[in-house]
């Protein structure tokens, strides 16, 4: 089995090398790991796989043959519908009308009693933790105020907690395509200053002095201008704001073209105690909010991208978060922000028209001071006036 696990890894592209499969091989005759898949996987991709870049590409590869390997072995495919959701419950507008919200401290305290009481799997129901149907937590069902656990999002969006490792790809600053009217947006931001070595002509003082020197060609050099505006962008990843991804990498871009003083920090939903530069090493890298706050004064100007789609309780209450439980609360956060740099915009890449009917997004505008701004080239300018006033 491993043995035609090397060939594919081979056939999709990786470069896995004689001497590292042997590697593995002698690793996996040592006592290392307990039995799983999983473990397998952070295993060999340790040992076959030498350059980061190439962790997505292993990750579908893995996922490829043991997925196939799996349906081979099972005797025939099992219907992926029955896989996400096993028992899918059809909730007519009434019926999810008449589903109760409980409210942040009686969700958590059911949330513990069911971890407590539940010894077996569940599908359907409106109590325990399983699939379909709608019980406050699991997932592939629907209920307006849950507690999502592993599997994918039924496409409701109304999970006020998730217990899940997801993984998050950075944006990418190289994309062109639509970044052309981004720039020419952000340009309204600049403020030039000529800085470094002197590697520009400088014509009118040239024709001076040459016309001084009686007519011996005399050439002149200053620096170049570049635009010493100092912009700091937090940048919302991961969840709903994957339906973003193409924009905001264009923004990214020109962001990136525009401005020669950028300093980009990522954050999930609503800024906490800490802040990643790298969605790869987020789990293992973060830096302190708190130190990021220090490290850059007023001068930066901050522009945060998010679609500001959470449940409320990620910004009002401790422990809110999806992912992590935090001390103090979003709000808290997204003031210091604030206060700290009074030069800061939010750009809303959801239609204007639709941020009426988000409480979370009236929230975040209003701690804002109502400067958020759409992702649309009039937005972008409006957000670059405030910037530069």
């Amino acid at each position: 089995m491993l043995l035609d696990f090397f060939y594919h890894l081979r056939s999709q592209k990786l470069l896995v090398s004689v001497k590292e499969y042997l590697t593995l091989l002698e690793a996996l005759s040592k006592p290392l790991m307990a039995p799983t898949l999983d473990d397998f996987y952070h295993l060999s991709r340790l040992v076959l796989v030498k350059d980061e870049t190439l962790f997505d590409r292993y990750d579908r590869a893995f996922a490829l043959y043991f997925g196939r390997l799996h349906t081979e072995l099972a005797g025939k495919p099992i219907p992926s519908d029955w896989l996400l959701k096993t028992i899918e419950k059809l909730l007519s507008p009434e019926q999810k009308e008449a589903l109760e919200k409980h409210g942040w401290e009686k969700l958590m305290n059911m949330f513990r009693e069911r971890l407590d009481e539940q010894k077996d799997r569940h599908a359907g129901g409106s109590k325990w933790i399983g699939t379909g149907g709608s019980s406050p937590f699991g997932h592939g069902g629907y209920n307006p105020e849950g507690i999502r656990m592993g599997g994918e999002s039924a496409g409701n969006r109304t999970a006020v907690k998730v217990w899940d490792q997801r993984q998050y790809r950075d944006y990418d600053d190289q994309v062109e395509l639509g970044s052309r009217n981004f720039k020419m947006a952000l340009r309204r931001l600049r403020r030039f200053a000529r800085q470094g070595a002197t590697l520009e002509l400088d014509l009118p003082d040239t024709i001076r002095s040459t016309a001084a020197n009686a007519g011996y060609l005399d050439l002149k050099l200053v620096p170049e201008r570049h635009n010493s505006v100092k912009v700091l962008m937090l940048l919302d990843v991961g969840g709903s704001m994957d339906d973003h991804v193409a924009r905001i990498e264009s923004l990214f871009t020109a962001a990136r073209s525009e401005f020669r003083h950028l300093e980009v920090f990522y954050f999930h939903n609503c800024p906490y105690e800490t802040l990643w530069r790298s969605n790869r090493r987020r789990h293992a890298e973060r830096f302190d909010t708190w130190e990021v706050l220090r490290k850059f004064n007023a001068d930066w100007r901050v522009i945060i991208v998010g679609d500001a789609t959470m449940s409320p309780y990620e910004i009002l209450q401790p422990g809110g978060s999806v992912e992590h439980n935090n001390r103090e609360t979003g709000a808290e956060w997204l003031h210091r922000i604030v206060q700290t740099w009074p030069k800061s915009v939010w750009l809303n890449p959801e239609p204007k028209a639709s941020w009426v009917y988000r409480q979370s997004t009236a929230i975040i505008g209003k701690i804002v001071q109502d400067r958020m701004y759409p992702v649309t080239l009039a937005g972008l300018e409006g957000a670059m006036r405030s910037l530069s006033n």
